[in-house]
């Protein structure tokens, strides 16, 4: 009995020895590294570039400091999202009048390998006339979409298709502060009155 009662006081200290060890881990990590905290935060999209322009001037994200940018990523040969959204960019612009002004509509393409400069010099008076087209190495495009977070691919069937290709890409149109951190997004399926509202109400417009 005596012998039982023994064994069991050791499996007590053994026990409580671990527990306090445990607690004192707890502790110490907590006091060193702090809680866990989970924030939602500011929307990690967007960031620095230097691309080229339609007239081939080189242009960076601080040439637009103070201004709102409207940013979208398209291509030229895109046969139908792409001249919609951007027909929607500038019906938006054209509604909001003077209250317009602040804003930049910028075009990035995400196929350089033909958007050259001189194409998107034909491609973009299609649209607003303060529409920025810009282009750039494929090095500077891939830095860019990655910091908008867009997706593009040569669509599937067209990858050995030379120069006559479709991509697949993304079609989210961001606003970006005059700070240049992310204000807001808008899907393709806002029409120019809807986007036009939501750009005085989020410009202060």
């Amino acid at each position: 009995m005596r012998a039982m009662l023994r064994r069991y006081h050791i499996i007590a200290i053994v026990a409580l020895t671990a527990a306090a060890m445990l607690v004192s881990f707890t502790v110490l990590h907590y006091v060193t590294r702090g809680p866990e905290v989970y924030s939602l935060g500011e929307a990690q999209v967007g960031g620095p570039f230097t691309l080229t322009d339609q007239s081939g001037q080189r242009v960076s994200d601080s040439d637009f400091a103070g201004r709102y940018m409207l940013v979208a990523f398209g291509y030229t040969f895109c046969p139908d999202v792409c001249p919609a959204e951007l027909q929607v960019m500038s019906a938006a612009l054209d509604k909001l009048g003077s209250a317009g002004e602040k804003i930049v509509p910028i075009f990035i393409t995400i196929d350089p390998a033909r958007d050259s400069v001189a194409i998107l010099a034909q491609y973009m008076p299609n649209f607003h006339p303060r529409f920025v087209g810009l282009t750039g190495s494929p090095e500077e495009i891939a830095a860019v979409a990655g910091a908008y977070r867009v997706y593009s691919a040569k669509a599937e069937g067209w990858q050995e298709a030379g120069e006559d290709y479709l991509m697949d890409h993304s079609t989210i149109i961001y606003l970006m502060g005059p700070d240049g951190k992310f204000v807001k997004h808008f899907t393709y399926t806002t029409d120019a009155a809807g986007l036009a509202d939501d750009l005085k109400a989020a410009t202060g417009g």
